[in-house]
């Protein structure tokens, strides 16, 4: 098939979220995505791919992914290429391919030159790693399939291969904002007229005793030590909050130009309408706990987009359920709206307690259910959340699924290095 080459684009055209790739803990599907998201549905539960004893630490709880087999999402792959990837690089390649599916975006949609994958990973194949190191893997090196296995953009480049896109394919690695920051690439790179459709998302696989022991090297409250009932493992804004709980996955999502994507007839769930990113250059641990450098942050994308924080319906929170940042969090909207009392700041969640934290993919995933709450016009609540810390006492979402009118939303990202990134979408009408 030919295809006539593409002028730039205006940046009037809006960029939308028209699929959707989900490859998480007992979640294959957009529908039990949102029924997680939407219900409080925690899928962190008991860990099993190490235990605290043998580790020799108090680590009880993640979200973690059972047994997956890629052939019902990928059933063009031969077995002998599949036989040289690892189960990390099959999940992602299936959420690629399910976001492509989701779109409705067909091979004879896109022009293949136009179509890019940009994923996020903070850090990339550990697992394949550590068997390759410490001798636990026999076949690490057993055949060429160890290039593949140990190199983190290879996910991406094989998803690419895959679903034929000969656009621009990379991977970012910058913690906890890697996602947003892939989104932001991919808005540059659609606004510009240089792709027209993005496959854009995350991966990681962080189940690991050696992630466990960095984070519980900073002390306590930062990873989650709840043995008792691991369902309740992340309690964000909970005044008997602990820490996070490691999660692991894929999660990806098609952007498109709207005018493309409405003249094929393709189902839109959002608008993303503007991204930034800085770098506070400040504490590298430590987000601003002022909240005026975020505020300024939120202003500033709102600014792009054509709008105001008086608009802003919702705020999908990073929400690691460790003290700093739920107090960062709670801090920049009481420093985004100085005239109004707590009750009257905008609604706000998280998904953590669902998923647990996901480092790379977390922006991701934050868009994604952000996409979903603007598409059912529901908001969804952060789960475990009984007690508020007076210190973050304000309007959270945390009694059920909150049926209102969204039009505007914006997701937040923090990460190590003092680093933030926020994304703001609105409803498509």
């Amino acid at each position: 098939m030919h295809f006539e080459a593409e002028p730039g684009t205006s940046e009037a055209d809006d960029v939308v979220v028209t699929g959707i790739g989900v490859m998480l803990p007992n979640t294959t599907t957009v529908q039990s995505f949102w029924d997680n998201i939407a219900g409080g549905r925690p899928q962190v539960g008991a860990l099993t791919r190490f235990t605290a004893e043998e580790a020799g630490i108090p680590v009880h709880a993640a979200a973690e992914i059972a047994a997956f087999d890629h052939r019902p999402f990928l059933p063009e792959l031969r077995p002998a290429h599949s036989a040289k990837y690892s189960r990390e690089i099959l999940v992602t390649m299936s959420a690629v391919a399910e976001a492509r599916r989701d779109a409705g975006l067909g091979h004879g949609d896109v022009d293949p030159r136009r179509l890019s994958v940009m994923l996020s990973s903070s850090r990339g194949p550990l697992s394949w790693w550590q068997s390759a190191i410490q001798g636990t893997d026999a076949e690490a090196f057993g055949d060429k399939g160890a290039m593949f296995r140990g190199l983190p953009g290879c996910p991406a480049s094989l998803s690419a291969i895959y679903t034929g896109a000969q656009g621009l394919v990379t991977t970012v690695s910058n913690a906890c904002v890697g996602g947003h920051q892939a989104i932001g690439l991919a808005l540059r790179e659609l606004r510009a007229g240089a792709s027209d459709a993005v496959l854009v998302g995350g991966h990681e696989f962080p189940i690991l005793p050696e992630v466990a022991r960095c984070y519980l090297a900073m002390g306590g409250g930062v990873i989650s030590a709840e043995a008792d009932d691991p369902s309740r493992a992340v309690r964000p804004y909970s005044a008997d909050r602990e820490g996070f709980a490691l999660g692991e996955g894929s999660v990806v999502l098609c952007l498109e130009r709207a005018s493309a994507a409405r003249a094929r007839g393709a189902r839109v769930y959002a608008k993303v309408l503007s991204h930034r990113t800085m770098n506070e250059a400040a504490h590298p641990t430590t987000m601003d706990l002022t909240g005026k450098v975020t505020a300024g942050l939120i202003h500033d994308v709102l600014a792009d987009a054509g709008r105001t924080a008086e608009e802003v319906d919702y705020f999908c929170a990073h929400g690691t359920a460790t003290r700093y940042n739920d107090l960062a969090e709670s801090q920049a909207l009481r420093a985004l709206y100085p005239e109004r009392p707590d009750a009257q700041l905008p609604p706000i969640s998280s998904n953590k307690p669902i998923y647990g934290h996901t480092f790379g993919v977390a922006g991701i995933i934050n868009v994604a259910a952000t996409s979903l709450m603007l598409h059912h016009q529901t908001l969804a609540p952060t789960a475990n959340l009984s007690t508020i810390d007076p210190e973050c006492d304000h309007d959270h979402v945390f009694e059920g699924a909150r049926a209102t009118d969204v039009d505007l939303a914006v997701s937040m990202s923090f990460a190590f290095g003092s680093q933030t990134a926020v994304v703001a979408l609105g409803r498509e009408r």
